[in-house]
């Protein structure tokens, strides 16, 4: 299991063992401060990566809060066995279930809670002393999926623009490697995604009506076994341009389930 420092801060992340084509080398659970610590997305419920984190938590001072992204199982699935642990610690999340339930704008710990949609409907970023702890809505190496929820794509790339005004240094994410140029990176992540609508508009305009003429128009650099993730950020493409009146007729839309992500 690898751990992650960020330079000039107190902020350590322990890696779980559990890579995967969506969880790339593994989710980072990042521990920030002491004395208390905070826990930022407990991750998979492996118990020895759990130990690990319990470890580092005791050597800082015990834990303030748990703080969690997104409801997706590679992040939250450890939070419940974390808890039993440092009971009774609070659990700061979007969801409603959480002992402290986060809006956009809500401080918490020093850290300033932004809601950035997008890839989840209730995924938050955390900013605290120029680091922006973004789980899944901003990787440390290639993109995120978009869900097709209603407004998803409008409202991640509007989140991220939100997110580059508030100008982190630093990018925390929830898989990957620490990134330390976070200008950079999130205007990669929103010329990314408009290249994507560009080559999608174009495609249509071509006559592509359906899945596999779209993506293998728009998504042909995308390996066969990410192809669930590529129709589920199609649908919200075209979502998005249907909101906007720019879809045309007779395009074949992606049937996805809810829960596909929680047996990919």
């Amino acid at each position: 299991m690898a751990r992650l420092d960020v330079p000039g801060h107190d902020v350590v992340a322990v890696r779980a063992a559990n890579p995967g084509p969506f969880s790339l080398s593994g989710t980072n659970t990042w521990i920030v401060g002491r004395e208390p610590t905070f826990v930022i997305d407990p991750g998979p419920a492996l118990t020895a990566h759990l130990d690990l984190v319990s470890e580092e938590v005791d050597a800082r001072g015990g834990l303030g809060a748990i703080l969690l992204t997104h409801d997706h199982p590679d992040h939250a699935e450890g939070v419940e066995e974390l808890r039993s642990r440092f009971a009774p610690v609070p659990f700061a999340a979007a969801r409603a279930d959480a002992s402290i339930v986060l809006q956009d704008g809500d401080r918490l710990g020093g850290f300033e809670v932004l809601s950035l949609p997008g890839h989840a409907p209730d995924h938050l970023v955390f900013l605290r002393d120029g680091v922006a702890y973004t789980g899944d809505a901003v990787l440390g190496e290639g993109s995120v999926f978009i869900a097709a929820d209603p407004g998803a794509l409008s409202g991640y790339l509007a989140g991220l623009e939100r997110l580059r005004a508030r100008a982190p240094e630093q990018i925390a994410p929830g898989h990957g490697p620490l990134v330390s140029d976070a200008d950079a990176k999130l205007a990669q992540y929103i010329e990314h995604r408009l290249a994507r609508e560009a080559a999608l508009l174009s495609a249509l305009a071509g006559g592509a009506r359906t899945l596999d003429e779209l993506i293998g128009s728009v998504w042909a650099d995308a390996p066969a076994q990410l192809r669930p993730a590529v129709e589920v950020t199609l649908a919200a493409h075209l979502d998005k341009l249907a909101q906007e009146g720019r879809l045309p007729t007779g395009v074949q839309r992606p049937a996805w389930p809810v829960d596909w992500l929680a047996h990919a």
